[in-house]
């Protein structure tokens, strides 16, 4: 094998590349029949972008395609699992073959695991990782080499989580793979400024999400996934992810729960700790119903799908207003001056009620 020549040339800024305007886009989206990566079909479809439709569920995919002609959309689907490096491969002929090829690849596909670490088969931790970090993987090489052949600069937007930047309790699994999935992304960025490749390399953190993500999730708690506390609509990912993939981010976070616990954290680590460990574990299940069998969430097999919001029981933002300040920079410092003073209202707030804890 050959080795690369090391560049020492001055790096590319990024986020400085120029992208087509959304209706002149192709756009691959991962995991687009259900929640977020449906609404960002949609909202898409209605911006004129054309469509390369990804998820295992062949039926819910063809009924999509379908609501999108009828709607002016021009879209293809491919049916593919993203743990396979083979499928993804065939993800990128099938937009080359309906389009000559595609300008933005959202890597959004995903399954969850609720439940104690020591108490998850390992075997369903490695499904989850080959999802969403394997799949993550293989999407990110596939579009870098076909925006490298291209010569044209192009987008990739990888889906991290709050948890991604601050692990929650009883997501073990799938908060080390959102951090897997950030430490990834943040690195390959770095390695396409240096050698000058046409790609923009950007990360969505959205907070909790009125998906049906906590439905479809694999449980080993026998009460039933929810998002109680603060719930943002897929809509606000959908609008972040639409965005970047016109104007180059780095990051984009939805939701100030998810800004605030990714300061908060870094900041008093500990504290943190002791926050979640007194509020995360009743606001992630619904006391009052009983969780299915594991094998009834969408780890292995496809389920339900074309439903863009779940039975989630928090309180229901109409809209994250991180977005809006990130579209509109002149609102950015207010949204950053209103996390400091709520970290800080927080720690008064907290300091004596967790000193006993310590």
């Amino acid at each position: 094998m050959n080795q690369r020549t090391v560049d020492t040339g001055v790096p590319l800024n990024s986020l400085k590349l120029k992208l087509k305007k959304l209706k002149n886009q192709v756009m691959v989206i991962t995991g687009a029949t259900s929640g977020i990566g449906l609404v960002t079909a949609r909202m898409a479809a209605e911006q004129g972008v054309k469509l390369v439709l990804v998820a295992r569920n062949e039926e819910a995919l063809n009924i999509l395609k379908k609501e999108l002609k009828v709607r002016g959309a021009e879209s293809i689907y491919v049916v593919a699992d993203v743990s396979k490096e083979e499928d993804v491969d065939r993800i990128a002929d099938a937009a080359i073959e309906a389009f000559g090829g595609f300008d933005t690849w959202v890597n959004n596909a995903a399954v969850s695991i609720y439940g104690y670490a020591a108490e998850i088969p390992v075997k369903d931790m490695r499904r989850l990782f080959d999802v969403n970090f394997w799949g993550t993987v293989y999407g990110t090489r596939k579009a870098v080499a076909h925006y490298k052949e291209k010569e044209q600069a192009g987008s990739i937007i990888n889906m991290g989580s709050v948890v991604g930047n601050r692990a929650f309790p009883v997501q073990s699994a799938y908060s080390a793979s959102k951090h897997a999935i950030r430490g990834f992304t943040d690195a390959v960025r770095m390695e396409l400024e240096k050698e000058q490749a046409p790609v923009v390399l950007s990360q969505i953190h959205p907070a909790r999400v009125d998906t049906p993500y906590t439905d479809h999730a694999t449980s080993y708690i026998d009460k039933k996934p929810t998002h109680k506390g603060i719930v943002y609509p897929p809509e606000s990912v959908a609008e972040a992810i639409l965005y970047v993939a016109e104007h180059p981010k780095r990051d984009m976070y939805v939701g100030t729960q998810s800004k605030f616990f990714s300061i908060f954290g870094m900041v008093y680590p500990r504290m943190t700790d002791k926050i979640m460990e007194l509020n995360t574990f009743q606001t992630n299940y619904d006391e009052n119903q009983a969780a299915p069998e594991p094998s009834a969430g969408n780890l292995y097999e496809p389920r339900e799908d074309l439903y863009e919001r779940g039975t989630n029981q928090g309180w229901h933002r109409p809209k994250s207003l991180m977005v809006k300040a990130k579209k509109h920079p002149g609102l950015s410092t207010a949204a950053l001056v209103t996390v400091g003073i709520a970290v800080t209202a927080l720690k008064v707030v907290e300091i004596k009620k967790l000193k006993s804890l310590f």
